[in-house]
């Protein structure tokens, strides 16, 4: 599933809004994303990081999730991978992930595509979890705030 939007701000800046953990939240818009646990900003592939998720209809209410940066090449594309943390400390990751590409339209303007994909997700997670977990609106509000916060910003 994906959506499209032209954002009123250069390539690198709507980047950099992605790039910041302490900015999802406000991007989400579902209200399931509460907050990073790490503010490193995105820097390199492989690169982990957590949040603090709620929703609920998920048995603890309050959750976290352990993300891993699989796309990074700035301004062009930031993606992860969605997870869990084990209490060993073991990540593991169920098969969907999260992808921004972002196409420079002229010095203050980015066509930015966000992609939610969970064709990898294996039968027993689909078991428990439907997929998609949302409508396509989310992604069309997602960006709509991403927009938001990099105009602002």
């Amino acid at each position: 599933m994906s959506a499209t939007l032209t954002v009123a701000a250069p390539a690198e800046r709507v980047f950099a809004v992605l790039a910041d953990p302490a900015t999802h939240a406000a991007i989400d818009g579902t209200g399931w994303v509460q907050e990073a646990v790490e503010r490193t900003p995105l820097a390199e592939e492989g690169q982990i990081f957590r949040m603090a998720m709620y929703h609920p209809n998920h048995p603890d209410g309050h959750y976290r999730v352990a993300n891993k940066v699989h796309v990074l090449d700035a301004p062009r594309a930031i993606g992860w991978l969605t997870g869990e943390e084990k209490e060993d400390g073991q990540l593991t990751f169920g098969g969907w992930f999260w992808r921004y590409d972002l196409v420079p339209l002229g010095p203050s303007e980015t066509e930015v595509t966000l992609t939610y994909d969970w064709t990898a997700v294996p039968p027993s997670i689909r078991e428990y979890l439907e997929f998609p977990m949302f409508g396509p609106d989310h992604l069309s509000n997602s960006l709509k705030h991403l927009a938001d916060l990099a105009v602002s910003g």
